[in-house]
C-alpha cells in the first residue's frame, strides 16, 4: 500500500487534522504514517517513530507525548533486540505531556482548526490528567501532598512565552474560579520529541530543562558539542575531517532549532594581531567577529542542512530518500529576481515519490517540503501542489523516472528581506572534529508572526521545458532555497546551471549558479559593516 496518497492530504481548504496531516513521518516498522492518538517511541539513533503496537518489548504502562525514555529499535541495535529505559521525567516535562494530550483530544473534537493556542485549567484539566497518569509519565514517587501543585505553576509561568502560553484572569480583568489557564505555544504536536541523555543526543524544541537541571551542565553539554575554548595544542586523534567541496563529511546537522555555520578565519578581522599576542585570552573561547561564515565555492545540496538519514552524492549534485518523507536544501538562496534551477528524477522505485520546490531556512526537515509555513511543493504523484500541508490540483498528471523538473521563483524587489544575510559574528563559536562553527537558535514563533505576503511573487513548475503555469501567487516574503523532499528510496539529481537541459525561453532568469559570487560579496559587505559598527567593543574586547 502507498502511504503517500491524497488520502493522507488536506485538499484544497480542508480541515488540517494532525492526525492525517501529510507532514507527518511513516513507522520505522511498518511504514504507516504516525498515529498522534496512540503511544510512540522514537528511536534514539536513527530518530525514527515506532507504533507501540509494533514494538515487540513489553512497555508497559505509557501515554503519548512521552519525553523522558531512551528506546533503541531492532534496526539500530547491535543484537537485532529492542530496548526501552523510563527515566524520571520533572514537573516540566510530565507537563509538557499533559498539555499535548488534552490539546490533542481538544483538536479532535474541533471541526476546524484554531489559530490561538489550547488553553487549559491548572486545577481542574492539568494536575487530575498528571494525578491519573503519574506511574506511566515518570518512575518518580507519588508526591504526597499538594505543594507540587503550586511548584508546578512557578514551573510554568517561569517559560510562558517561550514554551508556555498562560491566561491568568478574564477579560474582566478578574481570574475566574478555574483559572489560571495554560497550553503550549506550538499547535504542531510533531515537533513534540524526547530528551536523549545519550552520546549525540537530541532534544525536543519544547523538552531539555529537566535534564540540564538533575545535570548542571548547562545546554552546551547537552548536545555534547566538544571544547570551544582558544589555544594552540591539538588533542591527540583530533585530525582533520576529509571534506567534499570544501565542507567537513563529519559535521553538524541543524536540527532542533539550532543551526551550525561552518567558519574560517577571518583575515581582515581588526586587532587580529593584539589578539594573538596577548596571554589574557588563554583558556577563554575564541570570539566570534576572528572568524566568518565560510561562503562556498559552488552552489550544491547541502551537508548540513539535511535530515540526517539522506544520503547524498559525492558531487552533491544527487540525493536518495529513506523511508518516510524529509528534506534537503541547497547551499545558497534568493531574495530577489527570478531564479530558476532543473531537477530530473533518475530513479523511482515503485511506491517512491518526491517533492520539489522552494523553501525559507527554517522549514522542517523532518517533513514533506509544503508541509508547513515555509514551504512549497510540487508532488509527483498526481502533480498536486502543496503549501501548509493543504494540497491543490495543478498538472493534469505527476511526474516519474526520466523526467526533467524545471523549478522557478519571482520574487520582487520590495521583499521586505535584508540584501545582506546575517554576519554571524556576535554569535558563539563551538568545535566539532577540529572545525569551529556559529551557533544561531532559531525563533519559530517569532519567524511566524513576521510572516507577510509578498505581492507580485509566484513560483511556476516546468516539465520536461513546457511551462505548467504558475503554482503559487503572493507567497511570504523571505529568502527562499532550492528544496527537495523525498519520500522512500527515490533518487533525483539537481542541476543549479548554467548548462539547464530545458532552459525557458521566457520570462528571463538566472541560473541559481550565479548566487555563488553575488553571496560572497554580500557576505563581505556584511561582515565589513558589523567591523565598522561595532569597533569601539572590539577594541574593548581585545585591550580590557
Amino acid at each position: 500500500m502507498d502511504y503517500d496518497s491524497d488520502d493522507n492530504e488536506v485538499i484544497e481548504s480542508a480541515t488540517v487534522d494532525l492526525g492525517e496531516k501529510g507532514g507527518l513521518s511513516s513507522c520505522g516498522y511498518c511504514g504507516k504514517l504516525r498515529n498522534l492518538v496512540i503511544v510512540e517511541l522514537m528511536c534514539w539513533q536513527c530518530g525514527s517513530w515506532f507504533h507501540e503496537s509494533c514494538i515487540t518489548y513489553q512497555l508497559g504502562k505509557l501515554v503519548p507525548f512521552m519525553l523522558n525514555y531512551t528506546f533503541t529499535c531492532k534496526n539500530c541495535s547491535t543484537n537485532g533486540v529492542e530496548s526501552f529505559k523510563k527515566t524520571q521525567a520533572q514537573l516540566r516535562d510530565m507537563c509538557v505531556t499533559a498539555l499535548a494530550n488534552l490539546q490533542q483530544q481538544a483538536m479532535a473534537k474541533e471541526k476546524e482548526s484554531r489559530s490561538g493556542p489550547y488553553l487549559f485549567s491548572l486545577q481542574r484539566d492539568i494536575i487530575p490528567f498528571l494525578e491519573q497518569h503519574w506511574e506511566a509519565l515518570t518512575t518518580a514517587a507519588r508526591r504526597t501532598t499538594q505543594s507540587w501543585h503550586a511548584t508546578l505553576q512557578r514551573i510554568l509561568m517561569k517559560e510562558v512565552d517561550s514554551s508556555f502560553a498562560v491566561e491568568e484572569t478574564r477579560k474582566s480583568g478578574e481570574p475566574g474560579p478555574h483559572h489560571p489557564f495554560f497550553g503550549l505555544l506550538t499547535s504542531d504536536l510533531t515537533l513534540i520529541r524526547p530528551i536523549a541523555d545519550t552520546p549525540g543526543g537530541w532534544r525536543s524544541p519544547l523538552s531539555g530543562s529537566s535534564q540540564q537541571q538533575t545535570s548542571g551542565k548547562g545546554r552546551g553539554a547537552k548536545r555534547k558539542m566538544p571544547d570551544t575554548t582558544a589555544g594552540n595544542k591539538k588533542a591527540r586523534g583530533d585530525m582533520p575531517a576529509p571534506k567534499l567541496h570544501g565542507y567537513p563529511v563529519d559535521h553538524p546537522f541543524n536540527r532542533d532549532g539550532y543551526r551550525y555555520i561552518l567558519a574560517e578565519p577571518d583575515p581582515h578581522a581588526p586587532f587580529r594581531q593584539e589578539f594573538d599576542e596577548s596571554s589574557d585570552w588563554a583558556g577563554k573561547p575564541i570570539p566570534g567577529w576572528l572568524y566568518r561564515a565560510l561562503s562556498p565555492g559552488a552552489v550544491l545540496l547541502a551537508l548540513h542542512d539535511r535530515a540526517p538519514q539522506l544520503r547524498t552524492a559525492d558531487d552533491r549534485l544527487a540525493v536518495t530518500g529513506d523511508k518516510g518523507y524529509c528534506l534537503i536544501r541547497a547551499t545558497h538562496g534568493v531574495s530577489r529576481g527570478t531564479w530558476y534551477w532543473e531537477c530530473t528524477i533518475e530513479d523511482q522505485p515503485e511506491g517512491s515519490h518526491t517533492r520539489l520546490g522552494w523553501c525559507q531556512q527554517l522549514a522542517n526537515l523532518q517533513a514533506p517540503l509544503g508541509y508547513d509555513k515555509f514551504g512549497y511543493s510540487w508532488r509527483s504523484r498526481k502533480g498536486t501542489v502543496f503549501h501548509e500541508s493543504r494540497g491543490k490540483h495543478y498538472a493534469d498528471t505527476g511526474f516519474t523516472e526520466g523526467d526533467v523538473l524545471g523549478i522557478m521563483i519571482k520574487l520582487p524587489e520590495k521583499n521586505p528581506v535584508s540584501r545582506f544575510p546575517p554576519t554571524y559574528k556576535d554569535k558563539p563559536l563551538v568545535k566539532f572534529r577540529s572545525h569551529l562553527y556559529y551557533e544561531d537558535k532559531d525563533d519559530l514563533p517569532e519567524a511566524i508572526k513576521n510572516l507577510k505576503a509578498l505581492k507580485g511573487s509566484k513560483i511556476l513548475f516546468y516539465k520536461n521545458g513546457k511551462c505548467i503555469g504558475e503554482a503559487f501567487q503572493d507567497i511570504y516574503g523571505g529568502t527562499y532555497y532550492p528544496a527537495v523532499s523525498l519520500y522512500r528510496n527515490i533518487t533525483v539529481s539537481v542541476n543549479f546551471g548554467p548548462d539547464f537541459k530545458h532552459p525557458p525561453k521566457e520570462p528571463e532568469f538566472r541560473g541559481m549558479h550565479e548566487r555563488c559570487e553575488e553571496a560572497m560579496v554580500e557576505q563581505t559587505l556584511a561582515d565589513m559593516t558589523y567591523f565598522v559598527e561595532n569597533e569601539g567593543k572590539l577594541r574593548l574586547d581585545v585591550f580590557t
